[in-house]
């Protein structure tokens, strides 16, 4: 009995689907969407706020232990990064506490994650900072001063609300701060009612990568200055490291030896923790509070010390406890920031759902990425109502509550009552500590990122275009600006993309012994071409920007362009009809039958077969090269059939007129296998050309 693998594969038919009405679809979705009932209403609030169906199965006994300790560790290194970065924000201490409460609380509510962490995070608060300062400078307050009183310097913006003469600079900061967030929270809840999370797809790792590190140096040139204590303004513009650094050399002579000291002190102890941390960290059972003691230690030194009084060495001063209350963020503010909002949407629920499906996958769940972006939306809008600026995901702060034993989002709850006690109590008590000690704290916490230098060469061997790809984001990002480095990063990934379609690879396939199998002959060894017949695979999809590189590999690879060949035809033709004038009208049929033979005997194939299998999609253009092949390969007398078309490419082949009036030729012209073309192929033998083609 034969093998059924090696019959060839005939026509299939295909199913006749009809397309329903635009009047038809809308009317369903209206409904749909628009029907009421109590099984929808529970749907609905389940999936609006996940809380309430993960809850009630909560585990107490099973669970309790891990949520409280992760929570409570997450909590204790919260309160010391919550107060730092906010230097990076341009804002004062407490508003970092109230963001890192209230976007704990509401992702407890609204995440599908069990281990994510949202809260404050460098990255966020650095875009945040850039704008602030930009905004508080045009607005005329002087960004060398830390007083809270208005100081024109003389630039003031013509264009700046008159809200800004009402409130002192730190009123003014954090209302543009409130401002940005809800416009973030805004565009965040936007894109996932429009179901724009595809949005992310076109922030690739390689580029994230590139733009953290390039973040994480402009961070660290940002921070500098505190830890030689150091006044200078944050630049304004372009080019913020180069001009930062040599500002900094130009007033070197002004360093605090007090603040120098300090930090030196404060980065080699938080460095040797992060050391032992992960050097021991399998024999550890909970991460060590390195910051929180550092933080500790230096306030009461410099509170004893009165390093401020002793040495002008600078201090976060007052932290108010309690609550702000709340207010609705400015409506004349937004159009000022609603541009700068959109990079900070974007990062930030790329984060967020990044981390989320990434634990997930490692724990063995799902999360729902839709309401992941509807859930940091909120942590943006609800919050920028109680002074707190944008949040996101932080990887190090989730990675500490997944390595020490967390289950649910209870930890945020017990995290954002950790923060709640420092909102309530303590606060005051780190009125003497150093700005110095909390710029420390930010740079060491760059450490991950910055070790990315370390893994380029070998990234470079892997993939050079995405290395390139990440040197580009990270030099874009550091030398120029956050905000444009996001969008060189975007657009120089999606141009290589682009040539890569433009020029991929393409190869001549040969049939693997013994078998009905065929593959790309350059690549395998023993490997037999088949008679009389050449098969060609392009692997990317086909359209205007790439057509001539498939035209020229097709060429190349068949060593026939129809063409030149008939060019070649006509000129031996013409030669010949030359010489037959020479001579009696017996010779000269003589002559043109031996001259056909000779043009025939030329091309040593017959049929030209085109593996379409990775061709996953093909434009009007993409059809109309394969209908000029068609015809063109004719014209010499070499057939071209197509095989392995996926219904997306048959569609268009169909639509395109590519197998003539009402698809008369599919069933010669289009196959489902290479077996069944090659079948076909070698089942009739060309000898000849007819005088017609020539």
């Amino acid at each position: 009995m034969e093998d059924i693998n090696s019959l060839p594969v005939g026509p299939l038919k295909r199913r006749v689907r009809q397309k329903k009405g635009i009047r038809e679809i809308l009317k369903t979705k209206l409904q749909k969407n628009l029907s009421c009932s109590g099984p929808k209403v529970k749907r609905t609030l389940t999936s609006f706020f996940p809380v309430v169906k993960w809850l009630p199965k909560y585990k107490l006994k099973e669970y309790i232990w891990g949520d409280l300790m992760s929570g409570l560790i997450v909590g204790i290194i919260l309160i010391p990064q919550a107060i730092a970065y906010c230097l990076l924000a341009g804002l004062d201490p407490i508003y970092g506490l109230y963001t890192s409460f209230f976007s704990n609380i509401i992702y407890f509510f609204m995440g599908t994650s069990r281990h994510v962490s949202v809260g404050i995070f460098s990255l966020m608060s650095l875009m945040v900072g850039q704008v602030v300062d930009r905004e508080v400078y045009l607005a005329g307050f002087d960004l060398n001063e830390d007083q809270k009183a208005l100081v024109f310097n003389g630039t003031v913006d013509t264009n700046s609300t008159i809200a800004n003469l009402d409130c002192g600079k730190e009123c003014y900061a954090i209302s543009i701060a409130a401002a940005l967030t809800f416009l973030a929270g805004i565009y965040q809840v936007l894109m996932a009612v429009l179901r724009l999370g595809f949005v992310s797809v076109y922030l690739s790792a390689p580029m994230l990568d590139g733009f953290a590190t390039g973040a994480s140096c402009t961070i660290l040139t940002v921070q500098a200055k505190y830890l030689l204590g150091l006044k200078i303004p944050r630049h304004q513009g372009y080019g913020t490291v180069v001009v930062t650094w040599i500002n900094i050399f130009k007033n070197i002579h002004n360093t605090n030896f007090c603040d120098l000291i300090t930090s030196a002190i404060c980065i080699i102890v938080l460095l040797a923790g992060k050391e032992i941390q992960d050097r021991y960290k399998k024999h550890l059972k909970m991460p060590l509070p390195t910051e929180l003691v550092v933080v500790g230690v230096a306030t009461i030194v410099s509170h004893f010390a009165d390093l401020n009084g002793q040495f002008s060495s600078s201090i976060s001063g007052a932290i108010p406890t309690g609550f702000i209350p709340p207010k609705v963020p400015s409506i004349e503010l937004m159009p000022r920031v609603a541009f700068d909002a959109i990079p900070l949407a974007v990062i930030s629920f790329a984060f967020t759902v990044s981390l989320s499906e990434m634990f997930a996958k490692k724990n063995g769940y799902t999360v729902r990425p839709n309401q992941e972006m509807i859930a940091i939306g909120f942590c943006n809008i609800i919050p920028s109502f109680f002074h707190s600026f944008t949040t996101s995901a932080a990887l190090a702060k989730t990675m500490v509550k997944d390595s020490t034993g967390c289950q649910t989002q209870v930890s945020s709850i017990v995290s954002a009552l950790v923060v709640l006690l420092v909102l309530l109590f303590f606060a005051p008590y780190f009125y003497a500590l150093q700005k110095c000690v909390l710029a420390c704290i930010i740079i060491v916490s760059l450490r991950g990122a910055l070790h990315k230098f370390k893994d380029v060469p070998k990234q470079w061997l892997e993939s050079r275009i995405e290395a390139t790809v990440w040197l580009v984001t990270m030099s874009a990002t550091a030398l120029i600006s956050v905000e444009l480095g996001l969008v060189i990063g975007v657009v120089f990934s999606m141009v290589c993309v682009v040539l890569q379609t433009q020029n991929p690879k393409v190869s001549l396939l040969g049939q693997i012994e013994q078998t009905t199998d065929f593959e790309d002959m350059e690549e395998y060894d023993n490997l037999l071409p088949v008679p009389k017949v050449k098969i060609f695979r392009f692997q990317a999809p086909l359209f205007y920007a790439n057509k001539d590189y498939f035209l020229k590999s097709l060429y190349k690879a068949t060593n026939l362009e129809p063409f030149l060949e008939k060019t070649r035809r006509r000129k031996i033709e013409k030669k010949a009809k030359g010489k037959a004038t020479k001579k009696s009208e017996g010779d000269v049929q003589t002559n043109g039958d031996a001259n056909v033979c000779l043009i025939s005997n030329d091309v040593d194939f017959h049929t030209i077969i085109l593996d379409c299998s990775c061709i996953s999609l093909m434009d009007t253009t993409g059809v109309s090269t394969f209908k000029t092949l068609l015809k063109d390969y004719k014209e010499v007398g070499v057939n071209v059939i197509v095989a392995c078309c996926n219904t997306t490419v048959l569609d268009s082949l169909r639509k395109g007129s590519f197998f003539g009036v009402d698809d008369k030729e599919i069933q010669r012209l289009s196959f489902h296998t290479i077996h069944s073309a090659v079948c076909l192929a070698t089942s009739t033998t060309h000898c000849t050309v007819d005088d017609s083609s020539v």
